[in-house]
């Protein structure tokens, strides 16, 4: 069973997940990011400007784009997409949103990030609700 951490009531999920994704490098984790394409956009854009000196290495596979070779699976740690790739061998997932993915069948440890709208808080729980009628471990982590 995966561990499955909520971090619910934040504020900026792009800046919230860039933080997070920094810090997950610098750890030497393998993470696959998942959102909708536009929310990507704005976490990639974010990933390549948010610090001046300090370059996040992540790639954007866009729908329809072809597999990455070897190479760029090997040496690239961080990965945003919108479905999950078992080629890529991310032990961790975050989610920014996507209902009907499966992470916890993918990764061990899936992280959850839910912010402050309504709408978002639904789903959020709906989620919830799903891991923990599948039986995985989960941890609730407000940010607020």
């Amino acid at each position: 069973m995966a561990e499955v951490v909520f971090l619910t009531g934040v504020g900026d999920v792009v800046d919230f997940a860039g933080r997070l994704l920094r810090k997950k490098y610098r750890e030497g984790a393998r993470v696959a990011v998942y959102a909708p394409p536009p929310l990507l956009q704005r976490l990639d854009q974010a990933l390549w400007v948010a610090e001046q000196l300090d370059f996040t290495p992540h790639v954007l596979l866009r729908a329809g784009s072809s597999a990455p070779t070897a190479v760029m699976v090997e040496r690239t740690p961080l990965w945003l997409l919108t479905r999950p790739d078992p080629g890529l061998r991310c032990d961790r997932g975050i989610n920014l949103g996507c209902d009907e993915l499966d992470l916890a069948a993918v990764h061990e440890r899936v992280a959850e990030i839910v912010s402050l709208d309504a709408d978002d808080m639904a789903a959020g729980r709906a989620r919830w609700k799903r891991y923990e009628s599948q039986g995985h471990q989960l941890v609730h982590r407000p940010q607020r």
